[in-house]
């Protein structure tokens, strides 16, 4: 009998699987495919590596010529960066194995079905997320999975791809539409490429194959890129790509496919093989409150499959969040805290374009939608800090930050390396820091981080 076994190796199942078997737990994790999910093997890091190769070429191309560095004839070998890529990946997830291993973690290389014990008494089911309680369902008395028994199942089957009904048939044929798996899989450059959905996924491939070479069309039906990025900078972003040479359709939906697409819009959670738990979903994710428990005691879920926020950090924290009540309900020994809960208010996102576009918290537009009447905002741009004037010599940024009664509630920058300053803008809006506490912070001279203080004082 394992005291926990997890479904899904990615973000979310190998940091519950590490910290679970750490904190004395037998520890089972089921991954049929490799280690690392979604993230390491076919979005975040392939991605980041491409688009590192991406970014050295055009500074090869002449973007590095106003630094008084020029390149003669340079070259993208793409097919070389995917190698790189591919190397950066398997160094990730063989230290991902190893380290799960170290700690005690059993690994199992299947496609998880999951089965119920003997049912025992009723128990009530948690709330659900439009505040309507979730049906009752029995107590099981464990849980099975492939013949093996657990006391605790935490569920981390995260997403895949929504494919809209007129791209289906077409998905036999990867030259023509692509996810985000087949074309960061690519060893050569097309032509032309068009993109159906202007989010964060649309946009780093626009980003990537409009540097590589290819001619870009990016399809969005909404009004803006970028979803929920500040609206100006969203249009600032934007601006800089129509330069560049990628051409954005908005309001526009695709219909039909002439050439080779890659469709990124959206993402849905992974739940086949979960039917036997009778887990409460809405909108096809599983209801989770904030210990990152569902309706079945002793089942828990994190990460897309729950759909609250779905990104690769935010999976990190609903695991620890996981194990920590797990282990506090089986009182093992541990120093893990006795309660803790989820908290989504101030969970940083990031576009890793050129330049890069990264958001926290509200904009003034939500936040007015929200009733907060006094909510205002201070924008400065990038250039008020001297380290990002030496190195963005284009000055292309803006840091805009979201104040309601004196408390920062939102932040959204444009700039590079704005991946790297949100990062101090999550710890200032998690700790609630009003206006008087941020001013008292010493940031390092020269930093980009220090437009954060600059745009305080203009508050």
């Amino acid at each position: 009998m394992y005291d926990l076994i997890i479904i899904g190796g990615g973000p979310a199942g190998y940091r519950a699987a590490e910290l679970a078997a750490g904190a004395g737990l037998k520890t089972l994790l089921f991954e049929k495919r490799a280690l690392g999910g979604v993230c390491l093997n076919e979005g975040c890091i392939p991605s980041k590596a491409l688009l590192y190769s991406a970014k050295l070429y055009d500074y090869a191309k002449g973007g590095a010529a106003a630094y008084g560095v020029t390149c003669q004839n340079p070259i993208l070998d793409y097919a070389a960066a995917v190698k790189r890529k591919d190397k950066v990946v398997q160094t990730l997830t063989a230290g991902i194995e190893a380290s799960l291993k170290k700690a005690g973690v059993e690994i199992a290389r299947e496609h998880a079905v999951v089965g119920r014990d003997a049912p025992g008494t009723p128990s009530a089911g948690i709330a659900g997320r439009d505040g309507n309680g979730a049906p009752g369902s029995s107590r099981p008395t464990g849980f099975t999975v492939n013949g093996r028994q657990a006391r605790n199942l935490l569920l981390c089957t995260g997403s895949e791809p929504i494919i809209p009904p007129f791209c289906r048939g077409e998905l036999r044929s990867p030259a023509r539409v692509m996810t985000s798996r087949d074309i960061l899989a690519l060893t050569e450059v097309p032509e032309t490429l068009d993109i159906l959905g202007g989010g964060v996924i649309g946009l780093e491939m626009a980003s990537l194959f409009n540097s590589a070479g290819s001619k870009v069309t990016v399809y969005e039906m909404t009004d803006k890129i970028a979803g929920p990025l500040d609206r100006e900078i969203s249009a600032m972003l934007q601006k800089v790509y129509e330069k560049k040479g990628v051409t954005f359709r908005l309001n526009t939906r695709l219909e039909a496919i002439t050439g080779p697409t890659l469709v990124s819009a959206g993402r849905k959670p992974v739940t086949a093989g979960l039917e036997a738990l009778g887990l409460y979903t809405e909108n096809g994710a599983i209801v989770t409150d904030e210990q990152m428990k569902t309706n079945i005691p002793n089942v828990y879920a994190a990460g897309d499959v729950n759909g609250q926020s779905m990104l690769a950090h935010t999976a990190y924290r609903e695991a620890e969040v996981a194990v920590n009540t797990i282990v506090h309900a089986a009182g093992a020994n541990s120093v893990r805290p006795q309660t803790d809960r989820m908290d989504y208010s101030a969970i940083p996102s990031v576009i890793y374009t050129n330049p890069e576009a990264a958001a926290i918290g509200e904009t003034l537009e939500t936040a007015q939608a929200k009733g907060f009447s006094s909510a205002r905002e201070t924008k400065l741009p990038m250039l008020y800090s001297g380290r990002f004037l030496a190195e963005n010599e284009r000055g292309e940024g803006l840091c805009k930050l979201v104040w309601h009664d004196n408390r920062l509630i939102g932040a959204h920058l444009l700039g590079t390396p704005a991946s790297e300053v949100i990062s101090t803008l999550s710890a200032i809006l998690y700790n609630e820091m009003d206006i008087e506490r941020i001013q008292k912070i010493i940031f390092p001279h020269p930093t980009v981080a220090e437009i954060v203080k600059e745009a305080v004082f203009h508050a």
